[in-house]
Order: structure tokens, then C-alpha cells, then sequence
């Protein structure tokens, strides 16, 4: 009887900013992005130039973080405007734990996964209680009230925060000193979360998302709680936000407190709007964009931000659903009339 509510049409495609596209045009999309990526980092590895495969690696990281963001803006329509505070949790911990207790990539991942899943768990029981504007309003005060204890703790750096990282081997022949070793990896890695919600969206737990943000006043009369779903779905997002910080220090050998201020959380928001709300792969487009742009205009101004809140704007004015929202669509019919035509010849 569940299941069989949770496949009804209201339920299965629900009134969303960018509804998800059938599966050719994404996996297409897919394909060129995964593809794009690794031929930049061949291009500038040949080149020598190590700065641009940081800039790439950066970039993936951030696209980690927009996925999380994606995960309750588009899954279950809450708007989160403190999702910095699990990223800069998933940094701290993991340069506490790479510093002072073991040069350990892999226990600094457990560490980071497990204390991401408490934080999430203890902020989700707080947030999920409210919705709309008031969702995103707790959001953004707690990752305020963490993110000020951390500017304010000399014993976590304070305003200084944590130096001196060091570099880990992940396996033999591979550190995290290594630029396109590290590249490789977090591709490999937001490559494997990417794939792992885009199945998970299509569980009886995604279509339960997707009634929630359709309508959640409904969800009750199918014999299903949906703060229980919120809670597993603000869980979900904290670990992904988490994981994602992790890889910071590794990368930058350092983490500060401006990692859970309010900007990194209003970036990653504005990546997944540009990129595509509810694509999933548009919070990677957008971050990939989004951050050589800032390198790019930043290169010539310091007044870059003007340029990301133009393109914002506009973006939302002309392309509301975002570039993935609008191209899988578009690629998705020139797909069906190219099969028309090789139907017909």
C-alpha cells in the first residue's frame, strides 16, 4: 500500500525549481563534467602549472559542499544558510586528528564521517522543527554560535586557527602532497557521492524527499512521519558537508574560522541555484564555474564579489532553474529528435 502511494505521479515528480531530467541527458551531462575535469588536470599537469590543479581540487571540494546543500534545498525544499558549519567542522576535526592524534587519512575520515553524523543529528533535532525562512534562520544561528566559539577558543587556533598540517599517504605512492594525485582523488570521491545520491534520489527514501517538498502536509496520511525523513536527510547533509571539509587542510594545510562563516554558506548556496537546484550535478557545475570565475575576476579586482552578485541575479531572472536545469532538458530533445531521425533513416 506504501509503495504504491510513494509511485503515484503527484508524489514521483513533484513541483520542484529544476525538475530532475530523464536519464540520457543527464548521464550525458555527467559524462562531459567527469570527462572535462580530467582533461584539465592533464592539461595542466603537462603545463607544470600546480596552481590551477589546486584551484580544480578547491573547486571539487566546494562542489561537495553544494551537493549537501543540494541534498535539503533540493530534496526536501529546506533552504540552509549554516551548511558551513559541518564543512568547518569536517576541517577542524580532521586537522586536530592529522596534527595531534595520527597522520591517518583514513581514521581522520571515520573521525570526521562519525562526529558529522553527531553534529548533524544534534542540529537536525534543532532545525527540522520549524520550516521555510524559520528553517533557514535557525540554519544560519547556529552555524553563527559555533563558528564565533571557534573565532573565540585560543586552544583551536582562535582567529588564527590551525596551522601546519601535515601531509598523509592515502594509499602507497599516493600523498596528499601530491597535486594531481590528491585532484584524482577528490574527483574520485565527489564522483562517488555524486553517483551514490543520484540512486539514492530514486529509492522509495528519495521519492518520500520528494513528497515532503511537494507537499508535506500529505505525507502524515501515507503512515509516514516526515521529520523523520527531514532528520535523515539533514543527517545525510552534514555528513557529505563534513567529509567534503575534510579534504581542506589536506589540501591548503591550514583551516581557519572563516571556513564556517556565513560567506562560505551563501556561496554554496549560490552554486547550486546557478548550477541547477534538484539536479545534483548542477551544484557541480556551479562550483566549478563559480570559483574559477572568482580566480579569474579576482585576478583583476578585489571587487569580484560584484561580478558573482550580477551573474547571481541574473542567472535567477533569465535561468531560475540553472544551467543543468535548463541544458539536460534542451540536450534530452535533441537527443529524442536525433534517435527520430536515425528511427526514420
Amino acid at each position: 500500500m506504501r509503495d504504491a502511494a510513494l509511485s503515484s505521479p503527484a508524489l514521483a515528480a513533484p513541483h520542484a525549481p529544476a525538475a530532475r531530467a530523464p536519464l540520457p541527458a543527464v548521464q550525458w551531462l555527467a559524462v562531459l563534467f567527469f570527462s572535462a575535469a580530467l582533461l584539465f588536470a592533464g592539461v595542466a599537469w603537462f603545463s607544470g602549472d600546480v596552481f590551477f590543479l589546486r584551484l580544480a581540487t578547491e573547486a571539487l571540494i566546494l562542489g561537495g559542499l553544494a551537493l549537501s546543500v543540494d541534498v535539503l534545498l533540493g530534496g526536501t525544499g529546506l533552504l540552509p544558510l549554516g551548511q558551513a558549519l559541518f564543512f568547518g567542522l569536517g576541517a577542524y576535526v580532521s586537522a586536530l586528528v592529522l596534527k595531534h592524534w595520527a597522520a591517518s587519512f583514513w581514521l581522520a575520515m571515520a573521525v570526521v564521517l562519525a562526529a558529522s553524523a553527531l553534529a548533524g543529528l544534534v542540529g537536525g533535532l534543532i532545525a527540522i522543527r520549524s520550516r521555510g525562512v524559520y528553517f533557514a534562520l535557525i540554519s544560519f544561528g547556529l552555524a553563527q554560535v559555533v563558528s564565533k566559539v571557534v573565532f573565540n577558543t585560543r586552544e583551536l587556533g582562535a582567529s588564527d586557527g590551525i596551522i601546519g598540517v601535515p601531509n598523509v599517504d592515502i594509499v602507497p605512492g599516493l600523498a596528499t602532497g601530491s597535486p594531481l594525485g590528491f585532484f584524482l582523488l577528490t574527483l574520485v570521491f565527489i564522483g562517488c557521492i555524486y553517483l551514490a545520491l543520484a540512486y539514492l534520489m530514486e529509492t522509495p527514501f528519495g521519492r518520500q524527499l520528494a513528497a515532503i517538498r511537494t507537499n508535506e502536509h500529505r505525507v502524515p496520511f501515507l503512515g509516514f512521519n516526515p521529520r523523520h525523513y527531514k532528520l535523515a536527510a539533514f543527517v545525510l547533509a552534514a555528513c557529505i558537508a563534513g567529509a567534503s571539509g575534510a579534504l581542506y587542510p589536506m589540501l591548503r594545510g591550514f583551516v581557519s574560522p572563516e571556513l564556517m562563516f556565513f560567506q562560505v554558506s551563501g556561496n554554496a548556496v549560490i552554486n547550486v541555484i546557478v548550477g541547477g537546484t534538484g539536479t545534483l550535478l548542477g551544484p557541480l557545475y556551479g562550483s566549478a564555474l563559480l570559483t574559477g570565475l572568482r580566480s579569474v575576476v579576482g585576478s583583476y579586482t578585489a571587487h569580484h564579489q560584484i561580478v558573482i552578485g550580477l551573474l547571481f541575479i541574473v542567472v535567477v531572472i533569465v535561468l531560475p532553474r540553472g544551467l543543468v536545469g535548463y541544458a539536460a532538458p534542451a540536450l534530452d530533445r535533441w537527443l529524442a529528435r536525433a534517435k527520430d531521425r536515425g528511427g526514420r533513416s
